[in-house]
């Protein structure tokens, strides 16, 4: 009966695909399916245990990506969940809002700017309106744009990154603050960047390194109230992220080869860290970084 049950071990060489990837640029924000091949999200994967049965979560950037797998897992571990997304990114948010009620939750979409500080505390509202509360708060969202030189980083360029890395997430956080009860986690997603920058991403890793004392800092603050912080830093993760601007094209060909697993990772495989983070059972991990990098990278 034990050999029948065990689970197959997978090599995580092998797991996913690897480069050389056609190139395929996308406007920004860029939609996960229009990409080759579609990144894998823990659709037909992650299999839930309850452990956040009856949370009610708020995922920024919700729609694609690393927000798409941490909001699919949510909803399989037992949590409602709402999405936050720009309008062009519709069409994305749909199949996770179907996906979240497939799973037996209440699943929600609000489309929106995150850089209007208005907008941020409507959609905190908004949230706990339609969840009767909030105890789950991922800062997910981000803007992430490749320029190969300092002088050709425009003050417009720059100011999007900072808002949408930095300074939505603090809008939110104060917004919600007041929502949040005792045993209520924060997550916020971090980079490699922060620790490793690459030349062409100076106003991207600028942010993320920000996050981290972001995370470090509200930990300290609101350990006392029984609120726990933490973030995660991915490494290279096939996303719209990457194809819509955040990294040059011909980099895309080859995008997670310099790692020692020789690929990207798939937002899938960084799922249950978000599900570890806020669940009750990681009740003594506050203040921390949780690296997802293939091998390489920091933390």
């Amino acid at each position: 009966m034990l050999e029948q049950n065990r689970k197959t071990i997978e090599n995580p060489l092998n797991k996913y695909p690897k480069p050389p990837f056609e190139k395929q640029p996308q406007e920004v924000p860029g939609l996960s399916s229009k990409m080759l091949p579609v990144p894998d999200h823990g659709e037909n994967s992650y299999q839930g245990s309850g452990r956040l049965l009856g949370r009610k979560a708020l995922i920024t950037g919700g729609d694609s990506g690393i927000g798409r797998a941490a909001a699919i897992a949510y909803a399989r571990e037992g949590a409602d969940v709402v999405i936050n997304y720009l309008p062009e990114e519709q069409s994305d948010a749909d199949e996770v809002i179907a996906l979240i009620k497939s799973a037996g939750r209440q699943g929600y979409g609000i489309p929106g700017d995150i850089t209007d500080p208005s907008f941020c505390k409507q959609l905190v509202e908004q949230t706990v309106e339609k969840l009767e509360g909030i105890d789950i708060l991922v800062n997910n969202a981000g803007h992430q744009q490749a320029v190969e030189s300092l002088l050709d980083l425009t003050e417009e360029g720059f100011d999007e990154t900072i808002k949408t890395n930095i300074y939505a997430p603090f809008w939110i956080t104060k917004a919600a603050l007041p929502h949040l009860p005792e045993g209520a986690v924060i997550i916020a997603t971090s980079s490699v960047q922060a620790y490793d920058p690459s030349e062409n991403l100076f106003d991207y890793a600028q942010t993320k390194a920000a996050n981290v004392a972001f995370v470090k800092s509200l930990a300290k603050q609101l350990g006392p109230k029984g609120i726990r912080v933490n973030g995660v830093a991915p490494g290279p993760v096939w996303t719209p992220l990457q194809t819509s601007g955040g990294q040059p094209q011909d980099a895309i060909v080859e995008f997670g080869a310099q790692t020692p697993l020789g690929r990207p990772g798939q937002p899938a495989e960084l799922a249950s860290i978000y599900v570890q983070l806020a669940a009750s059972d990681a009740s003594y991990a506050t203040g921390q970084i949780y690296g997802a990098a293939g091998g390489s990278g920091h933390p």
